[in-house]
């Protein structure tokens, strides 16, 4: 009976595959096959070599760099939109309550916590400087404007009204734009050059004879300030409250053909346009 061929062949494929199961060497060493065919190797050095085991072997060299190249963009599209979301909140509340509403709620309106805003804006100062960056541009622009007109009494009562129109649509411009703190270089730029053209449109006006010797550039923050306390039901009341105010100022500020018949101003008040709060 061991002689017999047909029976040694099928005991020789059972060995490997009970080798595989159990670690117990016994079963493939009774054949005398044992010697000559590598069993007792195969279970030794698990080496999956087809099915199960060589996915996974060459899954973890490729996997890691996709996975941690993506999320470096992903986390800075994260960034710059959270950024985009709390400057658009500022606006919005600055606009709406003044510069003082509390950072806490910026947050809460923006949709993040307080510590991405502060991680992104670490003071009220630099959140305003963000926030009112294009609203200080527009203010220049104005002013600009305001002096390439040949007419120099029109340029000045040009810029007035339009400076009082911004102000009222949007409450926390002028304070921001007017802020004694320090702000970003950008910004206080801005604010310089506006100043700088504004005493230059006085100048012209005075020289023009159409504004009155004694106007002087701190009356600005007199107009500002009262164009700041103007309370309306609507955006349009308050609008059209800034005009009729403007207008009257105006009507005090401008001379009559002729030397002045009316009683002179009182000294310039000691204030700058950083005294202005809204």
């Amino acid at each position: 009976m061991p002689g017999d061929p047909s029976q040694i062949a099928p005991p020789e494929p059972a060995p490997p595959e009970s080798a595989l199961r159990e670690p117990a060497p016994s079963q493939a060493a009774p054949p005398g096959s044992a010697p000559t065919e590598p069993v007792p190797h195969e279970p030794a050095p698990p080496e999956p070599t087809a099915p199960g085991s060589a996915p996974p072997e060459s899954a973890p060299p490729e996997s890691p760099p996709p996975e941690s190249a993506p999320p470096g963009p992903a986390l800075r599209a994260d960034a710059a939109r959270n950024r985009e979301r709390i400057l658009r909140a500022a606006r919005e509340a600055f606009a709406a309550h003044g510069i003082d509403v509390p950072m806490a709620a910026i947050a809460r309106r923006a949709g993040v916590g307080t510590a991405t805003l502060y991680r992104r804006f670490p003071t009220r100062d630099d959140l305003v400087s963000e926030a009112f960056t294009d609203q200080a541009s527009a203010c220049a622009d104005v002013i600009d404007h305001a002096q390439a007109d040949p007419d120099p009494w029109r340029g000045f009562a040009a810029a007035l009204h339009r400076i009082a129109a911004m102000q009222v649509a949007d409450r926390g411009f002028g304070a921001a734009f007017l802020r004694g703190a320090a702000l970003s270089p950008e910004l206080e730029e801005r604010r310089a050059q506006a100043e700088e053209g504004f005493a230059r449109l006085i100048r012209r006006a005075k020289q023009a004879g159409a504004l009155r010797a004694d106007f002087d550039r701190t009356d600005l923050t007199l107009v500002l300030m009262a164009v700041g306390g103007i309370r309306a039901d609507t955006p349009e009341a308050a609008l059209a409250a800034a005009r009729r105010l403007v207008g009257h100022l105006l009507r005090s500020f401008h001379t009559a053909p002729g030397p002045d018949t009316g009683p002179p101003l009182p000294p310039p008040a000691p204030v700058g346009l950083y005294h202005l709060r809204l």
